[in-house]
Protein backbone atom coordinates (compact mmCIF):
# COMPACT_ATOMS: atom_id res chain seq x y z
CA UNK A 1 0.00 0.00 0.00
CA UNK A 2 1.10 3.64 -1.05
CA UNK A 3 1.57 5.62 1.88
CA UNK A 4 -0.97 7.56 3.73
CA UNK A 5 -1.64 10.98 5.29
CA UNK A 6 -4.56 11.69 8.03
CA UNK A 7 -4.82 14.88 9.63
CA UNK A 8 -7.00 15.68 12.34
CA UNK A 9 -7.44 19.23 13.97
CA UNK A 10 -9.11 20.34 17.17
CA UNK A 11 -10.58 24.06 18.00
CA UNK A 12 -12.45 24.91 20.45
CA UNK A 13 -13.85 27.70 18.58
CA UNK A 14 -16.35 29.25 21.31
CA UNK A 15 -19.17 29.98 19.13
CA UNK A 16 -19.26 28.33 15.43
CA UNK A 17 -21.73 30.65 13.95
CA UNK A 18 -19.94 33.91 15.53
CA UNK A 19 -16.43 32.40 14.20
CA UNK A 20 -17.41 30.50 10.97
CA UNK A 21 -15.25 32.59 8.69
CA UNK A 22 -11.53 32.29 10.61
CA UNK A 23 -12.68 28.41 10.74
CA UNK A 24 -13.40 28.59 6.84
CA UNK A 25 -9.89 30.08 6.35
CA UNK A 26 -8.39 27.70 8.30
CA UNK A 27 -10.08 24.79 6.53
CA UNK A 28 -9.07 26.04 2.95
CA UNK A 29 -5.26 26.93 4.71
CA UNK A 30 -4.66 23.76 6.33
CA UNK A 31 -7.19 21.05 5.03
CA UNK A 32 -6.94 18.55 8.13
CA UNK A 33 -9.17 15.56 6.97
CA UNK A 34 -10.82 15.60 10.19
CA UNK A 35 -12.22 19.09 12.51
CA UNK A 36 -13.57 18.51 15.48
CA UNK A 37 -14.90 21.50 17.62
CA UNK A 38 -15.90 22.55 20.94
CA UNK A 39 -18.09 25.14 22.48
CA UNK A 40 -19.98 25.39 19.31
CA UNK A 41 -22.70 27.19 20.85
CA UNK A 42 -25.84 26.24 19.22
CA UNK A 43 -27.86 23.54 18.53
CA UNK A 44 -27.59 20.92 15.69
CA UNK A 45 -30.56 22.18 12.98
CA UNK A 46 -28.40 26.11 13.94
CA UNK A 47 -24.73 24.13 12.77
CA UNK A 48 -23.64 26.00 9.26
CA UNK A 49 -23.07 22.80 7.76
CA UNK A 50 -23.72 24.65 4.52
CA UNK A 51 -20.73 26.31 4.80
CA UNK A 52 -18.46 23.05 5.75
CA UNK A 53 -20.55 20.99 2.58
CA UNK A 54 -18.60 23.90 0.60
CA UNK A 55 -15.66 23.13 1.60
CA UNK A 56 -15.56 19.59 1.15
CA UNK A 57 -16.52 18.59 4.70
CA UNK A 58 -20.09 16.33 4.03
CA UNK A 59 -19.90 14.36 6.78
CA UNK A 60 -20.52 15.70 10.38
CA UNK A 61 -21.28 14.73 13.61
CA UNK A 62 -22.85 17.17 15.83
CA UNK A 63 -24.42 17.07 19.40
CA UNK A 64 -25.14 20.44 20.47
CA UNK A 65 -27.24 22.87 22.69
CA UNK A 66 -28.81 26.05 22.67
CA UNK A 67 -26.19 28.93 23.77
CA UNK A 68 -23.86 26.72 25.64
CA UNK A 69 -21.31 24.03 25.42
CA UNK A 70 -21.38 21.42 22.09
CA UNK A 71 -18.97 19.56 20.23
CA UNK A 72 -19.08 18.70 16.30
CA UNK A 73 -16.43 16.86 14.33
CA UNK A 74 -16.67 17.27 10.61
CA UNK A 75 -14.98 15.11 8.21
CA UNK A 76 -14.29 14.62 4.47
CA UNK A 77 -14.59 10.85 4.71
CA UNK A 78 -17.64 8.75 5.93
CA UNK A 79 -18.76 9.12 9.63
CA UNK A 80 -20.29 5.97 10.97
CA UNK A 81 -21.12 5.07 14.67
CA UNK A 82 -21.70 8.13 15.78
CA UNK A 83 -22.57 8.38 19.44
CA UNK A 84 -22.51 10.63 22.88
CA UNK A 85 -21.66 9.91 26.27
CA UNK A 86 -23.56 12.16 28.75
CA UNK A 87 -21.34 12.39 31.75
CA UNK A 88 -22.35 13.02 35.19
CA UNK A 89 -25.77 12.83 34.00
CA UNK A 90 -26.10 16.46 33.54
CA UNK A 91 -27.19 16.79 30.26
CA UNK A 92 -24.10 18.96 28.65
CA UNK A 93 -23.51 17.92 25.22
CA UNK A 94 -19.37 17.37 26.00
CA UNK A 95 -18.68 14.81 24.50
CA UNK A 96 -19.51 12.97 20.50
CA UNK A 97 -17.91 9.91 19.41
CA UNK A 98 -17.66 8.66 15.86
CA UNK A 99 -15.79 5.75 13.80
CA UNK A 100 -14.49 7.50 10.88
CA UNK A 101 -13.53 5.50 7.63
CA UNK A 102 -10.11 6.68 6.85
CA UNK A 103 -7.76 4.91 4.31
CA UNK A 104 -6.21 2.74 6.29
CA UNK A 105 -9.27 1.53 7.82
CA UNK A 106 -11.30 2.58 10.93
CA UNK A 107 -10.49 5.13 13.59
CA UNK A 108 -11.98 5.73 16.40
CA UNK A 109 -12.43 10.30 17.33
CA UNK A 110 -13.64 11.25 20.79
CA UNK A 111 -14.37 14.75 20.41
CA UNK A 112 -14.65 16.00 24.71
CA UNK A 113 -15.41 19.51 25.75
CA UNK A 114 -14.63 19.12 29.30
CA UNK A 115 -16.10 21.54 32.09
CA UNK A 116 -13.97 24.55 33.20
CA UNK A 117 -14.43 24.05 37.14
CA UNK A 118 -15.40 27.66 37.77
CA UNK A 119 -12.45 29.46 39.15
CA UNK A 120 -12.68 27.76 43.31
CA UNK A 121 -10.40 24.46 43.30
CA UNK A 122 -12.83 23.33 45.87
CA UNK A 123 -14.80 20.33 45.11
CA UNK A 124 -17.60 20.97 49.16
CA UNK A 125 -17.80 24.86 48.15
CA UNK A 126 -17.60 24.91 44.11
CA UNK A 127 -20.29 22.27 42.85
CA UNK A 128 -18.70 23.03 39.10
CA UNK A 129 -15.67 21.82 40.13
CA UNK A 130 -16.70 18.90 41.80
CA UNK A 131 -18.90 18.25 38.82
CA UNK A 132 -15.21 18.79 36.25
CA UNK A 133 -13.95 16.21 39.12
CA UNK A 134 -16.82 13.53 38.58
CA UNK A 135 -16.56 13.96 34.74
CA UNK A 136 -12.68 13.09 34.53
CA UNK A 137 -13.24 9.95 37.38
CA UNK A 138 -16.10 8.65 34.50
CA UNK A 139 -13.38 9.45 31.73
CA UNK A 140 -11.34 6.69 33.14
CA UNK A 141 -13.89 4.12 31.48
CA UNK A 142 -12.17 5.13 28.07
CA UNK A 143 -9.76 2.71 26.72
CA UNK A 144 -7.95 3.66 23.43
CA UNK A 145 -8.22 0.44 21.75
CA UNK A 146 -11.80 -0.41 20.92
CA UNK A 147 -12.55 -3.88 18.75
CA UNK A 148 -9.26 -3.83 17.46
CA UNK A 149 -9.39 0.09 15.92
CA UNK A 150 -7.14 2.75 17.11
CA UNK A 151 -8.25 5.52 18.49
CA UNK A 152 -7.97 9.54 18.93
CA UNK A 153 -9.42 11.61 21.53
CA UNK A 154 -9.00 15.31 21.19
CA UNK A 155 -10.55 18.31 22.77
CA UNK A 156 -10.12 21.20 25.15
CA UNK A 157 -9.95 19.22 28.28
CA UNK A 158 -9.52 22.10 30.58
CA UNK A 159 -6.65 21.34 32.47
CA UNK A 160 -2.73 21.92 31.92
CA UNK A 161 -0.85 18.58 33.05
CA UNK A 162 2.72 19.64 33.17
CA UNK A 163 4.84 22.20 34.43
CA UNK A 164 5.81 23.57 31.03
CA UNK A 165 2.17 23.39 29.87
CA UNK A 166 1.34 26.82 32.08
CA UNK A 167 3.25 30.31 32.09
CA UNK A 168 3.78 29.89 35.64
CA UNK A 169 3.97 26.33 37.40
CA UNK A 170 4.49 27.98 40.65
CA UNK A 171 1.56 30.91 40.72
CA UNK A 172 -1.17 28.76 38.87
CA UNK A 173 -1.01 25.39 41.27
CA UNK A 174 -3.81 26.53 43.18
CA UNK A 175 -5.52 27.76 39.98
CA UNK A 176 -8.38 26.21 38.04
CA UNK A 177 -7.05 24.15 35.40
CA UNK A 178 -3.71 23.19 37.12
CA UNK A 179 -4.32 22.18 40.51
CA UNK A 180 -2.86 18.70 41.14
CA UNK A 181 -6.02 17.24 42.06
CA UNK A 182 -7.26 17.94 38.23
CA UNK A 183 -3.22 17.03 36.64
CA UNK A 184 -3.74 13.65 38.27
CA UNK A 185 -6.99 12.97 37.40
CA UNK A 186 -5.96 13.77 34.19
CA UNK A 187 -3.08 11.61 34.25
CA UNK A 188 -4.78 8.78 35.85
CA UNK A 189 -7.34 9.12 33.03
CA UNK A 190 -4.46 9.08 30.34
CA UNK A 191 -2.77 5.91 32.37
CA UNK A 192 -6.25 3.80 32.63
CA UNK A 193 -7.10 3.81 28.93
CA UNK A 194 -3.77 3.48 27.96
CA UNK A 195 -3.21 6.71 25.80
CA UNK A 196 -0.13 8.99 24.64
CA UNK A 197 -0.28 12.42 24.83
CA UNK A 198 1.02 13.49 21.34
CA UNK A 199 1.48 16.99 21.62
CA UNK A 200 4.18 16.39 24.05
CA UNK A 201 5.32 12.86 22.28
CA UNK A 202 6.45 15.62 19.44
CA UNK A 203 7.13 19.00 21.99
CA UNK A 204 9.52 18.24 24.73
CA UNK A 205 8.57 18.66 28.25
CA UNK A 206 10.92 20.70 29.21
CA UNK A 207 9.74 23.70 26.18
CA UNK A 208 6.27 25.31 26.93
CA UNK A 209 3.52 25.08 24.92
CA UNK A 210 -0.05 26.76 25.19
CA UNK A 211 -3.02 26.81 23.17
CA UNK A 212 -5.29 29.37 25.48
CA UNK A 213 -4.30 33.26 26.42
CA UNK A 214 -7.23 34.28 28.42
CA UNK A 215 -9.32 37.42 26.53
CA UNK A 216 -8.64 39.27 29.62
CA UNK A 217 -4.90 39.84 28.93
CA UNK A 218 -4.83 43.46 26.83
CA UNK A 219 -1.52 41.91 25.00
CA UNK A 220 -1.67 38.38 25.05
CA UNK A 221 1.28 38.07 22.79
CA UNK A 222 3.30 39.79 24.82
CA UNK A 223 2.43 38.51 28.19
CA UNK A 224 2.34 35.23 27.17
CA UNK A 225 0.51 33.97 30.14
CA UNK A 226 -1.08 30.82 28.56
CA UNK A 227 -1.87 27.76 28.99
CA UNK A 228 -2.21 24.29 27.25
CA UNK A 229 -5.95 23.18 27.55
CA UNK A 230 -6.60 21.68 24.55
CA UNK A 231 -4.73 18.19 23.68
CA UNK A 232 -4.22 15.12 21.30
CA UNK A 233 -4.16 11.79 22.61
CA UNK A 234 -4.13 8.63 20.86
CA UNK A 235 -3.82 4.56 21.30
CA UNK A 236 -0.27 3.84 21.53
CA UNK A 237 -0.44 1.69 18.43
CA UNK A 238 -0.48 4.80 15.60
CA UNK A 239 1.50 7.11 18.30
CA UNK A 240 4.53 5.96 16.33
CA UNK A 241 2.50 7.12 13.09
CA UNK A 242 2.54 11.03 13.95
CA UNK A 243 4.22 13.10 11.83
CA UNK A 244 3.93 16.74 13.39
CA UNK A 245 1.94 18.84 15.38
CA UNK A 246 1.30 21.89 14.98
CA UNK A 247 0.14 24.44 17.32
CA UNK A 248 -1.71 27.75 15.26
CA UNK A 249 -0.48 30.05 17.77
CA UNK A 250 -0.36 33.16 14.88
CA UNK A 251 -4.77 32.22 15.40
CA UNK A 252 -5.47 33.88 18.77
CA UNK A 253 -4.36 37.42 17.02
CA UNK A 254 -7.07 36.77 14.36
CA UNK A 255 -9.86 38.90 14.17
CA UNK A 256 -12.42 38.11 16.38
CA UNK A 257 -10.63 35.09 17.57
CA UNK A 258 -11.64 32.47 20.16
CA UNK A 259 -9.43 32.44 23.21
CA UNK A 260 -8.46 28.79 22.19
CA UNK A 261 -6.21 28.01 18.92
CA UNK A 262 -6.32 25.09 16.04
CA UNK A 263 -4.14 22.15 17.11
CA UNK A 264 -3.44 20.10 14.23
CA UNK A 265 -2.27 16.41 14.09
CA UNK A 266 -0.45 14.74 11.02
CA UNK A 267 -0.33 10.91 11.07
CA UNK A 268 1.77 8.98 7.77
CA UNK A 269 0.80 4.74 7.68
Amino acid sequence: MANSTFKLATWNINSVRLRIGIVEQFLKDHEPDVLCLQEIKCQNDQFPQKAFDALGYTYSAVHGQKGYHGVATVSKQPLNEIASTDYVGMGDTRHVKCLVDTKVGPLHVHNFYVPAGSDEADPVKNPKFDHKLKFLDEMKELTSDIDGAPSILVGDLNIAPLENDVWSHKKLLKVVSHTPIETDGLNDVMRSGDWRDLIRKHIPEDEKIFTWWSYRAKDWDAADKGRRLDHVWSSPKIADNLSDIMVLREARGWEKPSDHVPVMATFKF
